[in-house]
This record gives C-alpha cells, sequence and structure tokens, in this order.
C-alpha cells in the first residue's frame, strides 16, 4: 500500500472540531481523509471503500468504536486500526487492543505522536514498504521526512506539489496522464468540470522549482499524453 499513490486515511470520530483538525493535520502531513461522525457511517464507509489505516474514536453515538472494531474484525477485516479514547485504565487498554485494534491513543494528545504512530502502522502493514528516499540525477526527495533536494539545494515544495513529484518518481519511464493524477493525487474523480487546467498550473509550478536554471530538465512534457519525470531535454 505504501508505494501506491497517496495513502487514504478514514477518521472516525464524531466531535466535528477535532474531526476537522485531524483531518487538516494528516492532509498537511501528506494524506487524503475521509470523515465519519457516527459509528453506522463509518462502518459503511470501511465496508464500501479501501482504506489504508482507520483512526477510530472508542466513544461514537450509535455503534461504539470497540462494537465497530470487533464487527470488522469478525469479518476478515485486516486494516490497521489506531483506536483513541479518553479511557486510560489498563483494563480499557485491554479490551481494546484485545478487540482487534493496533495501536491505542490517549486523549488528550499531541499531534506529532498521532502522527509517529499511523506512521509506524502503516509501516508494519507493508514490510515491502518502498525506500524513504528517492533520487534521479541530481534530484532527490525524501518521501517519509517529505522533503526535496535538488543539487543539494533544498525545494520549497507546497504539500500538492511534493505529492506530484513523489507520484511521477513512482512511475519510473512511465508517463503519468492528468486522468491519472486527477484519481491518485487529487483524489477527485466525481467533479463536474476537468481537472486539467489545475493540475496543469500544478506541475508548471513544480517545474520552476525543481528545473528551474538547471540544464538538465527532469520533469518533462508528453505530448497529448501527459507528464513524465526522466533525464532528458522535454517540453
Amino acid at each position: 500500500m505504501l508505494n501506491e499513490s497517496i495513502m487514504r486515511l478514514l477518521i472516525v470520530e464524531d466531535d466535528q472540531k477535532t474531526a476537522d483538525a485531524l483531518a487538516t493535520g494528516l492532509a498537511n502531513a501528506g494524506f487524503s481523509t475521509a470523515i465519519a461522525h457516527t459509528g453506522e457511517e463509518g462502518f459503511f464507509l470501511v465496508s464500501a471503500e479501501t482504506f489504508d489505516l482507520v483512526v477510530l474514536d472508542w466513544m461514537l453515538p450509535g455503534r461504539s468504536g470497540i462494537e465497530i472494531l470487533k464487527t470488522l474484525r469478525a469479518r476478515g477485516t485486516k486494516t490497521p486500526v489506531l483506536l483513541l479514547t479518553a479511557r486510560d485504565a489498563v483494563e480499557d487498554r485491554v479490551l481494546g487492543l484485545e478487540s482487534g485494534a493496533d495501536d491505542y491513543l490517549v486523549k488528550p494528545f499531541a499531534f506529532p505522536e498521532l502522527l509517529a504512530r499511523i506512521r509506524s502502522l502503516l509501516r508494519r502493514a507493508s514490510p515491502s514498504a518502498e525506500p524513504s528516499k528517492k533520487a534521479l540525477a541530481d534530484l532527490v526527495v525524501d518521501v517519509e521526512a517529505r522533503r526535496s533536494w535538488r543539487a543539494g539545494k533544498a525545494l520549497d515544495l507546497t504539500p500538492r506539489e511534493f505529492d506530484l513529484l513523489v507520484y511521477l518518481f513512482r512511475l519510473p519511464g512511465q508517463v503519468a496522464s492528468r486522468e491519472m493524477l486527477a484519481k491518485d493525487v487529487w483524489r477527485e474523480t466525481n467533479r463536474l468540470t476537468s481537472l486539467d487546467n489545475v493540475i496543469d498550473v500544478h506541475v508548471a509550478h513544480l517545474r520552476r522549482k525543481v528545473d528551474g536554471e538547471h540544464p538538465v530538465k527532469l520533469i518533462q512534457t508528453v505530448r497529448g499524453m501527459g507528464f513524465m519525470l526522466r533525464e532528458g531535454n522535454g517540453e
């Protein structure tokens, strides 16, 4: 899962403010997120869609997080689950883990700790995960740290620009079409209007930052098809 586009997380949290804060923080960290505010909604989404990890609150209206967790595990669902709860007694931790949680985080918590636990669970779930660092010519990206350099100089990329660059790195020698980018980077396939212009603008910004005045251009336009990361003299 780690080597396929951007990882998608489901947040099941009934408190709107908390859910929105988690979604914003995780989006800034490079994840795609969906939110459910009830246990029933969360269960439906996990059953109907594919997620790389679920952040699940224990106390939910309707079906509790523990009930959802037990049902998912009984059905054979292997998706990693990080359980959030205000319960900090030992017996509660044991119940959460024995119900199928992969990890347990007590509220209130610091967001960096949540992020570290999520990344740890994702690595654990994907033992064959890609190397953290990738390179082409003098361009280097650190996927986990979300940093990039060209000729040893750090690149100041927006989260979306970084996601685009990593996506191109993951398609060596292949063209990324605008349709692929809309689906895998923007995660928007049901828009009434095309994302082509938005994608072109972001690629142009990324190309300016990555290639700039460097004699060797790495982000190439393949006319009528899309974009590719390779050494050469493209458009």
